[in-house]
């Protein structure tokens, strides 16, 4: 497929409004472009993306398939640069992207292949495997090693905690206010969690509460057995004292936690992202980017952008603040479960000279046969 500069395939998923302009920003550049500036604006993108290297103009003319001197390809450069989508490192070197251009590029004029053949039996055999012997999470890590592995990149997952299904629970009273509130699955996992309790709550409304909560979650997942108990009490068809119920509301709040406590955030191969590093600012690229990647309230609020929008989605350098400082670029795409429900994100962290074309369709791929696998 190739980009016509219609509206981006893969769009940026930050804030709508920037969203909005940058998409706006990709169709007017690319209007901007005569035939020839845009086949010399792609080899400039595509010989960063494959070598990390600027490109001059004596080497362009040889390259286009079009007859240009030197001198009128850096005259269309020199346009180029003057929108905003190529610069020079340093004195007399060659071109490369700007952030803005690569956007363009990868909005506009990318070319999505397809993963091969091999690529994808390697995938599923991987994954099919995988889902047999494991649990959720160490399936989940193990599509992320995979992605890592073929893509050379860093690989993330981003998924509920609360996906296993529930066997039973127990209060059991500490004294001073607190209660232990001990939750199993059905695989054996166990949860401990300090609640508070009302002082001097006797110990028949911990015993009822338990009852109660035992008799209403098995075979639900946490988030379901929640919103199911929490209704049931406001309606007022629960046949609950005022301090049982509000055990039991608040022991289920206490195992859901926050927003970034109920998501489990797995981050592979991060060796890979030392392989390319050819210079000490590469060496300081990838020092800034493992801080990104160590500040995981930062990262899973970025890949919680990913879980409500269907599709690949691309975050490329400064677009976001987390990447501000390594220049570092995020493929990733959510992934449903049986019932079509978005349950996580999956994806590669890796500098911005990544190969998109390739990348794409694989995160793409992997995303879609999680959906089908995840146990």
């Amino acid at each position: 497929m190739t980009g016509t500069g219609a509206a981006p395939k893969f769009p940026y998923m930050g804030h709508p409004d920037v969203k909005d302009i940058l998409a706006a920003e990709a169709a007017v550049g690319l209007r901007q472009l005569n035939e020839r500036s845009r086949e010399i604006f792609k080899r400039v993108v595509e010989t960063y993306l494959q070598t990390g290297e600027p490109v001059g103009s004596r080497n362009l003319s040889r390259a286009l398939p079009m007859t240009l001197s030197p001198a009128s390809v850096r005259n269309v450069m020199s346009d180029l640069e003057s929108l905003g989508l190529i610069y020079a490192p340093h004195t007399s070197a060659g071109r490369l992207p700007t952030q803005t251009g690569l956007r363009l590029f990868v909005d506009g004029l990318l070319e999505i292949g397809d993963i091969t053949e091999a690529e994808r039996n390697e995938i599923e055999s991987r994954m099919v495997a995988g889902g047999r012997r494991r649990g959720v999470e160490e399936f989940l890590a193990e599509a992320g090693e995979m992605l890592s592995g073929l893509s050379r990149c860093a690989g993330v997952v981003l998924a509920e905690k609360q996906s296993k299904t529930l066997k039973q629970v127990e209060f059991v009273s500490l004294g001073q206010g607190k209660a232990l509130a001990v939750l199993v699955s059905e695989d054996g996992d166990v949860e401990n969690r300090i609640v508070s309790v009302p002082d001097g709550l006797p110990l028949s409304s911990l015993a009822e509460a338990t009852n109660y909560l035992n008799a209403r979650i098995g075979g639900l997942t946490l988030a379901d057995a929640r919103t199911r108990i929490e209704t049931e009490i406001e309606a007022r068809r629960a046949q609950l004292d005022e301090l049982t119920a509000r055990v039991v509301t608040d022991g289920l709040a206490t195992w859901s936690g926050d927003g970034n406590d109920r998501q489990s955030l797995i981050v592979c191969g991060r060796a890979h992202l030392l392989e390319d590093v050819k210079a000490m600012e590469d060496l300081e690229r990838v020092r800034h980017l493992f801080e990104d990647l160590d500040a995981k309230k930062d990262l899973i609020q970025l890949l919680g952008l990913a879980e409500r929008a269907e599709g690949v989605r691309i975050f490329i350098g400064s677009e976001n603040k987390l990447f501000s400082l390594s220049g570092s670029a995020l493929i990733v795409s959510p992934f449903e479960d049986s019932e079509q429900k978005i349950v996580g994100v999956l994806g590669v962290i890796g500098p911005t000279r990544l190969n998109y074309g390739r990348i794409i369709p694989m995160v793409d791929y992997t995303a879609r046969l999680l959906g089908r696998l995840v146990p």
